[in-house]
Protein backbone atom coordinates (compact mmCIF):
# COMPACT_ATOMS: atom_id res chain seq x y z
CA UNK A 1 0.00 0.00 0.00
CA UNK A 2 1.15 3.30 -0.73
CA UNK A 3 0.32 6.81 -0.24
CA UNK A 4 -1.43 8.38 -3.08
CA UNK A 5 -0.02 11.80 -3.36
CA UNK A 6 3.51 10.90 -4.45
CA UNK A 7 4.75 11.86 -7.40
CA UNK A 8 4.13 8.40 -9.15
CA UNK A 9 0.54 8.19 -7.52
CA UNK A 10 -0.52 11.71 -8.40
CA UNK A 11 0.63 10.30 -11.87
CA UNK A 12 -1.37 7.52 -11.44
CA UNK A 13 -4.38 9.28 -10.06
CA UNK A 14 -4.54 11.68 -13.50
CA UNK A 15 -4.01 9.09 -15.85
CA UNK A 16 -6.91 7.32 -14.48
CA UNK A 17 -8.96 10.64 -14.09
CA UNK A 18 -8.47 10.72 -17.74
CA UNK A 19 -10.54 7.57 -18.39
CA UNK A 20 -13.67 8.93 -17.23
CA UNK A 21 -14.08 6.12 -14.67
CA UNK A 22 -16.90 5.35 -12.43
CA UNK A 23 -16.03 7.16 -9.45
CA UNK A 24 -17.27 5.60 -5.90
CA UNK A 25 -16.89 6.81 -2.67
CA UNK A 26 -17.71 5.26 1.21
CA UNK A 27 -19.33 8.02 3.22
CA UNK A 28 -18.63 7.82 6.89
CA UNK A 29 -15.11 8.42 7.40
CA UNK A 30 -14.30 8.94 3.59
CA UNK A 31 -16.83 11.70 2.75
CA UNK A 32 -17.60 12.63 6.21
CA UNK A 33 -15.22 12.60 9.37
CA UNK A 34 -15.99 9.64 11.83
CA UNK A 35 -18.22 11.27 14.78
CA UNK A 36 -19.23 10.03 18.54
CA UNK A 37 -22.88 10.20 17.65
CA UNK A 38 -23.71 8.64 13.72
CA UNK A 39 -26.75 11.22 14.17
CA UNK A 40 -24.76 14.07 13.81
CA UNK A 41 -22.19 13.06 10.84
CA UNK A 42 -22.03 15.30 7.71
CA UNK A 43 -19.39 16.24 5.05
CA UNK A 44 -17.23 19.70 5.44
CA UNK A 45 -18.75 22.30 3.43
CA UNK A 46 -15.46 22.23 1.24
CA UNK A 47 -15.79 18.36 0.54
CA UNK A 48 -19.85 18.89 -0.09
CA UNK A 49 -18.79 21.93 -2.62
CA UNK A 50 -16.05 19.75 -4.28
CA UNK A 51 -18.20 16.54 -4.66
CA UNK A 52 -20.53 18.10 -6.23
CA UNK A 53 -18.56 19.74 -8.94
CA UNK A 54 -16.90 15.94 -9.38
CA UNK A 55 -20.53 14.78 -9.84
CA UNK A 56 -21.33 17.19 -12.15
CA UNK A 57 -18.40 15.88 -14.15
CA UNK A 58 -18.05 12.20 -13.89
CA UNK A 59 -20.55 9.30 -13.20
CA UNK A 60 -20.04 8.84 -9.42
CA UNK A 61 -21.84 6.64 -6.83
CA UNK A 62 -21.73 6.85 -2.61
CA UNK A 63 -21.64 3.44 -0.80
CA UNK A 64 -23.17 3.04 2.43
CA UNK A 65 -23.67 1.01 5.00
CA UNK A 66 -26.47 3.33 6.63
CA UNK A 67 -30.10 2.98 5.50
CA UNK A 68 -30.26 4.32 1.30
CA UNK A 69 -32.74 7.32 2.77
CA UNK A 70 -30.30 8.26 5.71
CA UNK A 71 -27.03 8.48 3.86
CA UNK A 72 -29.00 10.13 0.56
CA UNK A 73 -30.61 12.78 2.66
CA UNK A 74 -26.93 13.80 3.90
CA UNK A 75 -26.29 14.20 0.09
CA UNK A 76 -29.05 16.20 -0.81
CA UNK A 77 -28.32 18.43 -4.09
CA UNK A 78 -25.73 16.20 -4.87
CA UNK A 79 -26.27 14.90 -8.68
CA UNK A 80 -25.04 11.83 -8.03
CA UNK A 81 -25.59 8.41 -10.51
CA UNK A 82 -26.98 6.48 -7.16
CA UNK A 83 -27.09 6.20 -3.31
CA UNK A 84 -26.36 2.70 -2.01
CA UNK A 85 -27.55 2.00 1.22
CA UNK A 86 -26.86 -1.37 3.80
CA UNK A 87 -23.76 -1.88 2.21
CA UNK A 88 -25.07 -2.30 -1.27
CA UNK A 89 -27.95 -4.10 -0.76
CA UNK A 90 -30.43 -0.97 -1.51
CA UNK A 91 -31.96 0.26 -3.57
CA UNK A 92 -30.95 -3.15 -6.25
CA UNK A 93 -31.50 -6.24 -3.84
CA UNK A 94 -33.83 -5.32 -1.14
CA UNK A 95 -37.20 -7.51 -0.29
CA UNK A 96 -39.81 -7.70 2.61
CA UNK A 97 -38.10 -11.29 3.52
CA UNK A 98 -34.83 -9.45 4.63
CA UNK A 99 -36.98 -7.04 6.50
CA UNK A 100 -38.74 -10.27 8.41
CA UNK A 101 -35.15 -11.84 9.05
CA UNK A 102 -33.59 -8.09 10.37
CA UNK A 103 -36.73 -8.17 12.69
CA UNK A 104 -36.13 -11.72 14.07
CA UNK A 105 -32.15 -10.88 14.70
CA UNK A 106 -33.34 -7.53 16.47
CA UNK A 107 -35.56 -9.28 18.83
CA UNK A 108 -32.79 -11.85 19.62
CA UNK A 109 -30.05 -8.74 20.72
CA UNK A 110 -32.43 -6.19 22.43
CA UNK A 111 -31.39 -7.79 26.07
CA UNK A 112 -27.87 -6.41 24.47
CA UNK A 113 -29.17 -2.53 24.97
CA UNK A 114 -29.42 -3.30 28.50
CA UNK A 115 -25.56 -2.46 28.58
CA UNK A 116 -24.93 0.96 29.49
CA UNK A 117 -23.74 2.82 25.86
CA UNK A 118 -24.81 0.02 23.59
CA UNK A 119 -27.58 0.75 21.02
CA UNK A 120 -29.13 -1.03 17.91
CA UNK A 121 -29.04 1.00 14.78
CA UNK A 122 -32.40 -0.96 12.54
CA UNK A 123 -31.36 -0.14 8.79
CA UNK A 124 -34.37 -2.44 7.64
CA UNK A 125 -32.46 -4.80 5.86
CA UNK A 126 -29.06 -4.51 8.27
CA UNK A 127 -28.33 -3.93 11.87
CA UNK A 128 -25.86 -2.00 13.46
CA UNK A 129 -24.21 -2.66 17.25
CA UNK A 130 -22.49 0.25 18.38
CA UNK A 131 -20.54 0.54 21.36
CA UNK A 132 -18.28 3.61 21.46
CA UNK A 133 -20.09 5.33 24.45
CA UNK A 134 -19.57 2.27 26.47
CA UNK A 135 -17.22 3.16 29.38
CA UNK A 136 -15.09 0.24 28.73
CA UNK A 137 -15.68 -0.99 24.81
CA UNK A 138 -13.60 -3.52 25.02
CA UNK A 139 -15.53 -4.96 28.10
CA UNK A 140 -18.44 -5.58 26.50
CA UNK A 141 -17.07 -6.46 22.86
CA UNK A 142 -17.13 -9.90 23.31
CA UNK A 143 -20.38 -10.42 25.00
CA UNK A 144 -21.98 -8.33 21.50
CA UNK A 145 -20.38 -10.84 19.68
CA UNK A 146 -20.76 -14.08 21.39
CA UNK A 147 -24.73 -12.83 20.76
CA UNK A 148 -24.63 -12.44 17.21
CA UNK A 149 -22.56 -15.08 15.99
CA UNK A 150 -25.48 -17.48 17.27
CA UNK A 151 -27.71 -15.85 14.73
CA UNK A 152 -28.92 -17.36 11.48
CA UNK A 153 -28.33 -16.31 7.94
CA UNK A 154 -26.19 -13.71 9.37
CA UNK A 155 -22.62 -12.30 8.13
CA UNK A 156 -20.99 -10.23 11.26
CA UNK A 157 -18.93 -7.40 9.96
CA UNK A 158 -16.72 -5.14 12.48
CA UNK A 159 -16.07 -1.49 12.01
CA UNK A 160 -14.95 1.05 14.40
CA UNK A 161 -16.59 0.16 17.63
CA UNK A 162 -19.39 -1.38 15.88
CA UNK A 163 -20.69 -4.60 14.43
CA UNK A 164 -22.69 -4.76 11.58
CA UNK A 165 -24.73 -7.76 11.22
CA UNK A 166 -25.94 -8.63 7.54
CA UNK A 167 -27.76 -10.97 5.63
CA UNK A 168 -25.57 -13.73 4.56
CA UNK A 169 -24.35 -14.75 0.55
CA UNK A 170 -26.11 -12.37 -0.75
CA UNK A 171 -24.86 -8.47 -2.16
CA UNK A 172 -22.25 -6.43 -0.45
CA UNK A 173 -20.13 -3.05 -1.53
CA UNK A 174 -18.70 -5.08 -4.18
CA UNK A 175 -20.85 -6.99 -6.56
CA UNK A 176 -22.96 -3.44 -6.06
CA UNK A 177 -20.50 -1.16 -7.06
CA UNK A 178 -19.00 -3.81 -10.23
CA UNK A 179 -23.04 -3.79 -11.21
CA UNK A 180 -22.68 -0.37 -11.23
CA UNK A 181 -20.02 -0.32 -13.52
CA UNK A 182 -21.49 -2.53 -15.60
CA UNK A 183 -25.10 0.08 -15.71
CA UNK A 184 -23.06 3.04 -16.27
CA UNK A 185 -20.87 1.29 -18.98
CA UNK A 186 -17.57 2.49 -17.71
CA UNK A 187 -14.19 0.15 -18.35
CA UNK A 188 -12.47 1.75 -14.92
CA UNK A 189 -13.20 3.12 -11.45
CA UNK A 190 -11.70 4.37 -8.25
CA UNK A 191 -13.00 3.77 -5.18
CA UNK A 192 -12.25 5.35 -1.77
CA UNK A 193 -13.60 3.52 1.53
CA UNK A 194 -12.42 3.39 5.49
CA UNK A 195 -13.87 0.11 7.08
CA UNK A 196 -13.94 -3.04 6.78
CA UNK A 197 -17.44 -3.47 4.16
CA UNK A 198 -15.15 -1.43 2.11
CA UNK A 199 -13.02 -3.94 1.72
CA UNK A 200 -15.70 -5.91 -0.36
CA UNK A 201 -14.82 -3.45 -2.99
CA UNK A 202 -10.83 -3.92 -2.80
CA UNK A 203 -11.54 -7.84 -3.11
CA UNK A 204 -14.13 -8.49 -5.46
CA UNK A 205 -13.51 -6.12 -8.19
CA UNK A 206 -10.31 -6.54 -10.70
CA UNK A 207 -7.61 -4.18 -9.55
CA UNK A 208 -6.20 -3.23 -12.79
CA UNK A 209 -10.11 -1.69 -13.82
CA UNK A 210 -10.34 -0.07 -10.18
CA UNK A 211 -8.08 1.90 -8.56
CA UNK A 212 -8.94 0.90 -4.81
CA UNK A 213 -7.51 3.99 -2.14
CA UNK A 214 -8.26 3.09 1.60
CA UNK A 215 -8.59 6.19 3.93
CA UNK A 216 -5.87 5.96 6.53
CA UNK A 217 -2.90 3.61 6.59
CA UNK A 218 -4.26 0.12 7.02
CA UNK A 219 -1.33 -2.93 6.45
CA UNK A 220 -4.07 -5.27 6.59
CA UNK A 221 -6.70 -3.41 3.55
CA UNK A 222 -6.65 -5.09 -0.07
CA UNK A 223 -6.42 -1.69 -1.51
CA UNK A 224 -3.60 -0.17 -3.75
CA UNK A 225 -3.44 3.69 -2.19
CA UNK A 226 -4.17 5.31 0.90
CA UNK A 227 -5.08 8.76 2.30
CA UNK A 228 -3.14 9.60 5.24
CA UNK A 229 -6.28 11.15 7.14
CA UNK A 230 -9.95 11.97 6.21
CA UNK A 231 -9.36 14.83 5.54
CA UNK A 232 -7.25 14.35 2.16
CA UNK A 233 -10.52 13.41 1.06
CA UNK A 234 -10.57 17.12 -0.07
CA UNK A 235 -7.45 16.97 -1.96
CA UNK A 236 -8.35 14.20 -3.79
CA UNK A 237 -11.85 15.77 -4.82
CA UNK A 238 -10.15 18.82 -6.36
CA UNK A 239 -7.51 16.54 -8.53
CA UNK A 240 -10.05 15.10 -9.43
CA UNK A 241 -12.37 18.23 -10.11
CA UNK A 242 -9.57 19.85 -11.84
CA UNK A 243 -9.76 22.77 -8.84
Amino acid sequence: MKHLFTRVGREILRERIKQAPLLGFDFDGTLAPIVDNPIRAEMRTRTRALLHKVAARFCCVVLSGRSRQDVGRRLEGIPLWEVFGNHGLEPWHDSEALVERVKEWKTRLTSLTDRPGVWIEDKEYSLSIHYRSCANPNLFRREILEALVRLKEARIVSGKFVYNVLPDGLVNKGTAFGEAMRRCQRETALYVGDDHTDEDVFTCCDSARVLSIHVGREPTSRAAYYLRHQEEIDELLAVIAGT
